[in-house]
């Protein structure tokens, strides 16, 4: 049996990788480890934000089904529970408190790492102040955070645990055993804001290091006045977000090195991000959003004989079923995707467009339908876009009525999704009662918690 290695990166864009042509060298263990494998250059999130990706990356559905995004339903089969059941020692490692085990994702792991605190004093004390002082004195304190962050660029919370400590936690695991066949996910969060790399990962792209202070300030910036953000600090911003990509790349290269020498050439390696971001294109920051931005990820497979690159249209719920087949396990009823094995070596490919939707803070629905020419959204209250990426790759006109025909397909196969959703229906799925050091976490990463 093979080892089998799964690592995610939070908000990396694809057009920020050097296999899919940017220009920085930010990706170079990447890159080698990409053109050694199967490289998908179509790759989409169902939908632009973590809670809505880890339903379809680890347990093989679009963020939507069985009763929604808010936490993983026992009708879901979590790929670690595959894994774990066929013989394979399972570790996971994750700081995204969104996939943690409040959300029902420590199920089939025999070592799961989540970041999350305990009941500490500091949770206990802010528990206390929600329950215990009026609305009014409670939004003061939680302003005067924002004001420490925004004017003075303090940070007064930690984010999220750096690249190098996921690392060493994933490579004990490893070192552990090399006998028995391991499956290993781990997912790194330093390419999501606030951007805070090491010097000398900043020193790649500028002669001057930006502060922590000077980097939390603008990142306020970007939420609180878009535009008022010059070139200058925008080019600044990009900086600092390369400089976490390139932190990280490095840190992958540092885990390759103990899987070469521990698993020799018994594994498969696939790595993904669970969405890209908003940068002011659009005028979003953030957010979770249907454009191409924020769902076109990397993703490639390496170490099953095979350098091919692939444009047919890929979605994150393929992987778990890919990941799956690979080991040769039955591929549960309960799983969506499809596995990249058939299209790699057989040739065969049924998927032609991803679909997501998602409800946003206001409980109001957004839908799309992406193929390789349409993309279209469906609003429950805003107008619908649709942007024929063919001619508009930027998705800057939104063409909605202007082509009727090509319209009404993709809505008519918008709604056969949505049926399938709904034969997936549960009505017992609730958001986690979050302790507060969780949701301030959150909160800190631009969450809204």
């Amino acid at each position: 049996m093979d080892n089998v290695l799964l690592v995610t990166i939070d908000s990396l864009r694809a057009d920020h990788v050097g296999y899919h042509g940017y220009e920085r060298d930010v990706t170079p263990n990447i890159d080698e480890y990409a053109r050694q494998g199967s490289r998908f250059m179509n790759a989409h999130a169902h939908v632009g934000g973590t809670r809505f990706s880890f339903p379809s990356i680890l347990t093989g559905v679009t963020p939507d089904m069985y009763g929604g995004h808010e936490r993983v339903s026992d009708d879901q089969t979590l790929v670690s529970e595959l894994f774990h059941d066929g013989g394979y020692r399972t570790g996971g490692f994750t700081c995204n408190l969104y996939v943690s085990d409040e959300f029902g994702y420590n199920r089939g792991w025999d070592a799961f790492f989540d970041s999350a605190p305990d009941e500490s004093t500091t949770s206990k004390l802010r528990k206390w102040a929600k329950t215990n002082l009026d609305g009014a004195l409670l939004d003061v304190l939680r302003k005067g955070y924002d004001y420490l962050e925004s004017s003075q660029g303090i940070n007064v919370g930690s984010y999220h645990v750096p690249a190098d400590e996921m690392t060493d936690m994933a490579i004990e695991f490893i070192e552990q055993d090399n006998e028995t066949p391991s499956f290993v996910w781990l997912h790194y969060m330093d390419v999501h804001h606030p951007f805070l790399p090491p010097a000398e990962y900043q020193r790649e792209f500028r002669d001057d290091v930006v502060s922590d202070s000077d980097a939390i300030q603008l990142r306020r910036k970007f939420i609180e006045e878009p535009e008022n953000v010059t070139d200058e600090e925008y080019q600044t911003f990009i900086d600092l977000y390369d400089a976490e990509i390139l932190f990280n790349d490095a840190e992958v290269g540092r885990l390759m090195d103990t899987v070469e020498e521990q698993w020799g050439d018994d594994y498969v390696f696939a790595l993904t991000a669970d969405h890209g971001d908003h940068f002011l294109e659009h005028g979003f920051f953030g957010g979770a959003r249907l454009r191409d931005v924020k769902t076109h990820v990397p993703l490639f497979v390496e170490g099953w004989d095979d350098d091919g690159e692939y444009d047919e249209m890929v979605g994150l719920a393929d992987i778990p079923v890919t990941l799956a087949d690979v080991a040769g396990f039955d591929i549960p009823d309960n799983y969506f995707g499809h596995s990249l094995r058939r299209l790699v070596f057989d040739g065969e490919w049924d998927r032609t467009a991803v679909f997501g939707s998602y409800e946003d803070g206001n409980d109001e629905l957004h839908s799309h339908i992406r193929t390789a020419e349409w993309n279209l959204a469906v609003h429950e209250h805003d107008e619908d876009e649709l942007y024929h990426l063919t001619e508009d790759p930027g998705e800057q006109e939104n063409v909605v009525g202007q082509f009727p025909e090509d319209e009404a397909e993709l809505r008519d196969r918008l709604d056969d999704h949505r049926q399938l959703v709904k034969s997936t229906e549960r009505d017992d799925i609730v958001r986690p009662d979050m302790n507060e050091d969780v949701k301030e976490r959150l909160r800190r990463l631009g969450y809204n918690e």
